[in-house]
């Protein structure tokens, strides 16, 4: 069988360009290859330029069937997460793979004043381990990055124990010299050394206001010089961009993120045991045209831990990002079912919440990554080809929508999409004036007016249109069309259904206004999903800029007359904006330095407002 190349162009189209580890595939489906990357877009895509002549790295891309990633928080999440892959799966490519034992921890020592250090080998010296980590570099950096914050010791024994006057680490302010009688207590230096091992375990937060806490202790007991310290080690422990709360101290737990866009649903689960992720994993489950996302989540948690097939443990804690139906039976189920107490719960603040902000990240963009390789902008072209039969292929879709509050500020949107998909530099935008407020059919035929008032060119006239709404929408399109003399588009009302969920939307054909129903999980209702979606925002985006200007904008200001004093003797005498809108002639006319005839012309300009 030959092999299928692939279409490695499709997954970069929509590839994150967040940190966060990516896993390359062979056709039999075996993980060939873990890579991590600060910029996943950036370094995927290098394994694809023209330009590549490294041999493993052809043979490796030669080799691809499918790829997948994890996005994590930060280029150190990524670390570790790729370290627990390579020693999971331990792929082909992966050639620089070494034994658990070589690979370097963090080590707190047990001494009397405990020292910070690299460590690799076996565990026999007494004291707390942090790790592992992927490589020694990414141990150094995080000692050189403590070593800013926390003034604990980094040096060798040896030297500590020959050490009769402070070294230059303690001129720096980057030991507290414990070396050294009469610089630093027992006390506080331990208290340094508990805030380390916080720290390493991801508790920042808890570490910040055990800091914050002991500035506002020194303050109050007129111990400024402490309190500067505490308030420098605050500053620096907020530019940490990188957190390793990656490995906190939660030994099992399952964090499941859940995300359902355009009739794709994906439940993303992290693996954490030992307080290390271990894995993850998304799974795609089918789901009904009417199913929310409570539904799914309890369907997926019952039939995935209730079910020999996966052959897989729960931990002790399944976390979920909101509440399922008949969360006590399942907890009990579960419990039952694997002879193991095991909660679930729906973390509200602190560390797991964190874990399942990242859960829900994966899952939306194993959704997005789903439709983009899936259905790809030219494969939804060629469903809705198929589906609305048209005599040549469509090679440009326009949609209109209206947006407006209570019928103020109403502005109409035009977006375009070719087979390439947006092509925003086309885009417009129609601030609708002269209509009565709320009338969105002349809003629309305005705005088709507008826009195709000087079309002339073929190539910018639309093969479809799409209107967003239903058939007194449609009509204005199909009434502006009657006597259009150049190429004719295919006029199409986009529906909502009575719930207003995606996938229950409905098509509604010009002329003899026939419905088409299209399935949730046609590549062809996505299509129109994603245009009317995008047309919607761009026109609600416009409306807000418009409404925003007009709450800057008085509407005294534009009075001819009345100038900036004028204008607050009137707001003050009245009682505001609102009392002067209210006011009579006679009213206005009793404000100082207003006289009859400026009143009336203030009385009539309010009015035509």
């Amino acid at each position: 069988m030959s092999h299928i190349p692939f279409d490695y162009k499709a997954f970069l189209a929509t590839l994150t360009e967040q940190p966060g580890v990516y896993r390359m595939y062979n056709e039999a489906g075996d993980v060939i290859y873990v890579g991590k990357a600060k910029n996943l877009k950036k370094r995927v895509s290098s394994y694809f330029r023209t330009s590549v002549n490294e041999v493993k790295t052809i043979a490796l891309v030669n080799n691809i069937h499918q790829m997948d990633i994890t996005v994590t928080h930060s280029e150190t999440e990524a670390l570790i997460l790729e370290n627990n892959y390579i020693k999971q799966y331990k792929p082909k490519y992966n050639v620089l793979l070494r034994d658990d034992k070589s690979y370097p921890y963090i080590l707190v020592t047990a001494h009397q004043h405990p020292r910070i250090t690299l460590h690799r080998g076996s565990r026999k010296e007494k004291g707390s381990y942090f790790g592992p980590y992927p490589s020694a570099g990414a141990v150094r950096d995080s000692l050189r990055l403590m070593q800013k914050i926390f003034p604990v010791r980094q040096c060798e024994d040896s030297y500590y124990r020959a050490r009769s006057r402070p070294c230059l680490q303690h001129q720096l302010k980057r030991c507290s010299a414990p070396c050294v009688p009469g610089y630093v207590t027992d006390q506080a230096y331990d208290e340094q050394v508990q805030l380390v091992k916080l720290f390493l375990q991801g508790k920042d937060t808890q570490v910040t206001e055990t800091l914050v806490n002991k500035m506002d202790e020194a303050s109050q007991r007129l111990a400024f010089e402490d309190a500067a310290l505490y308030r420098d080690q605050i500053n620096a422990l907020r530019k940490v961009q990188e957190q390793q709360w990656v490995s906190g101290d939660h030994q099992e737990l399952d964090i499941l993120g859940c995300y359902v866009n355009l009739g794709i649903a994906c439940v993303f689960v992290l693996f954490i045991r030992e307080g290390k992720i271990l894995g993850s994993k998304s799974y795609f489950p089918k789901m009904p045209k009417d199913a929310n996302e409570q539904e799914i989540l309890t369907a997926f948690v019952t039939q995935f831990y209730l079910s020999n097939d996966h052959n897989r443990k729960p931990g002790k804690e399944i976390n979920l990002p909101f509440e399922i139906n008949e969360q006590q039976g399942l907890e009990q189920a579960i419990s039952d079912f694997h002879e193991s107490n095991v909660r679930i719960v729906v973390p509200q603040r602190g560390e797991k919440t964190r874990y399942i902000k990242l859960a829900n990240t994966n899952a939306q963009t194993g959704v997005e990554s789903k439709l983009s390789q899936n259905l790809s902008i030219k494969k939804r072209f060629e469903a809705l080809d198929a589906a609305l039969e048209l005599a040549e292929p469509i090679q440009r879709i326009e949609c209109f929508d209206i947006s407006h509050t209570m019928g103020q500020q109403t502005t109409a949107s035009c977006v375009v999409f070719n087979r390439e998909g947006p092509l925003k530099t086309d885009y417009r935008r129609y601030n609708i004036e002269g209509i009565t407020p709320g009338d969105d059919y002349a809003a629309m035929a305005q705005a088709l007016a507008r826009r195709f008032r000087n079309a002339t060119d073929p190539d910018k006239i639309p093969d479809v249109l799409l209107i967003d709404g239903g058939k007194g929408q449609l009509a204005q399109a199909e009434s502006y069309f009657v006597d259009w003399q150049y190429k004719q588009p295919t006029l199409i009302g986009v529906a909502k259904g009575t719930s207003r969920k995606p996938g229950l939307e409905t098509l509604i054909m010009a002329g003899n206004h026939q419905t088409i129903q299209l399935d949730s999980g046609e590549p062809a209702l996505h299509l129109i999903q994603h245009v009317r979606d995008e047309s919607h925002r761009f026109a609600i985006s416009g409306h807000r800029n418009r409404r925003n200007k007009a709450a800057k904008t008085s509407k005294l200001e534009s009075i001819p007359g009345v100038g900036a004093k004028r204008r607050q003797a009137i707001i003050k005498h009245l009682g505001g904006l609102q009392g002067v809108l209210q006011a009579t002639v006679e009213e206005i006319a009793k404000v100082p330095g207003i006289s009859a005839q400026l009143a009336q012309v203030v009385y009539d300009h309010l009015r035509d407002k």
